[in-house]
C-alpha cells in the first residue's frame, strides 16, 4: 500500500506522487487513505514546508476516481456509495483544500474528474503543456463527488464552470489558466522544476504566516465578505504576538535605516 503514493523530501518540501501509472493513477478508496496518512505525518514534520502533488508516469496526473472499484459501491446502495466513495473523496479534497503548509500541484498530463477536483482543491498548481482536463462523470451519470460542482464555479464562474459540468468535454490547459484553475502553464521538461521554484518563493517567508494566510483564505471563500474580515482579523491577531512576526519587522526597519 506505500507504493500508491510516492513520498520524497526535497529540502524542506515534500514530493507525493500518485503512483498508479498503469491506471492513469486513478484514485482508489486505498491510495486516498494512504495519501490522507501521509499527509498527517507531512503536518507533523516541522521540517517540511511545502507539498508538491504530482503523477508517475508520463500520461497522467490523475485521471479520476477508480470508476470500476466504485461501480461496487454504487450497486451497494446509495448509503453505501456515500460512504464509502464520496465522503472519503471530499474528506480528501476539503483535507489538501485546508492543509496548514502549501500544497502545489504539478499537473503533468491528464486532470480528469477527481485529479481535477484536486487541481481545484490545493492552493497553487502549475500546468504542464500537455496537460488535459475534464469534468466527465456526467458521462456515466453521476455528478461530480469530491467537490467538483462547488469548487469550479467557485474558481471559474457559475457559466464557464457549468459548460464542462454539464457536457464533459475536456480542455486545454490554456483554458484552466485562463478560468483560474492552474497559476500557470510551463514546457513539460521545466514542470516540476517551476513548481518547486514556486514552493522556495513561499517557504522563504514565517511557515506561521503561510499558514494563517491559507486560513483566512480557505475559510473567507465560504463566508460573507463582513465574515471574512473578521476572520482575516483573527489570523492577524494571532500572527501580531509571535516571534516570527517581531523578527520580521524589526529586520524590515533596520534594512529601511540603511537605505
Amino acid at each position: 500500500m506505500s507504493d500508491l503514493v510516492l513520498s520524497e523530501t526535497r529540502g524542506a518540501v515534500a514530493l507525493l506522487t500518485f503512483n498508479r501509472p498503469n491506471k492513469l493513477n486513478a484514485l482508489s478508496y486505498a491510495l486516498i487513505d494512504r495519501l490522507m496518512t501521509i499527509l498527517d505525518r507531512v503536518e507533523d514534520d516541522a521540517n517540511i514546508r511545502a507539498v508538491v502533488l504530482t503523477g508517475a508516469g508520463e500520461r497522467a496526473f490523475s485521471a479520476g476516481a477508480d470508476i470500476a472499484e466504485f461501480s461496487e459501491s454504487v450497486k451497494a446502495g446509495p448509503d453505501a456509495a456515500v460512504k464509502a466513495f464520496v465522503r472519503r473523496g471530499q474528506a480528501m479534497t476539503a483535507r489538501l483544500e485546508a492543509f496548514p503548509k502549501p500544497v502545489i500541484a504539478a499537473v503533468n498530463g491528464i486532470a480528469f474528474g477527481g485529479g481535477c477536483e484536486i487541481t481545484e482543491a490545493v492552493h497553487l498548481a502549475v500546468a504542464s503543456e500537455r496537460a488535459s482536463f475534464a469534468k466527465p462523470e456526467i458521462a456515466i451519470g453521476i455528478t461530480p463527488t469530491f467537490g467538483g460542482t462547488q469548487r469550479l464555479p467557485r474558481l471559474a464562474g457559475r457559466k464557464r464552470a457549468l459548460e464542462y459540468l454539464l457536457t464533459g468535454d475536456s480542455f486545454s490547459p490554456q483554458r484552466a489558466l485562463e478560468m483560474g484553475l492552474v497559476n500557470r502553464i510551463v514546457p513539460h521538461e521545466q514542470l516540476m522544476d517551476a513548481a518547486f521554484t514556486l514552493a522556495g518563493r513561499i517557504i522563504r517567508h514565517s511557515q506561521l504566516a503561510v499558514a494563517r494566510v491559507i486560513t483566512a483564505a480557505t475559510r473567507g471563500l465560504n463566508v460573507s465578505i463582513s465574515e471574512g474580515l473578521a476572520i482575516e482579523g483573527e489570523q492577524f491577531a494571532r500572527m501580531a504576538a509571535t516571534q516570527d512576526t517581531r523578527e520580521a519587522l524589526d529586520a524590515w526597519l533596520a534594512a529601511r535605516a540603511l537605505r
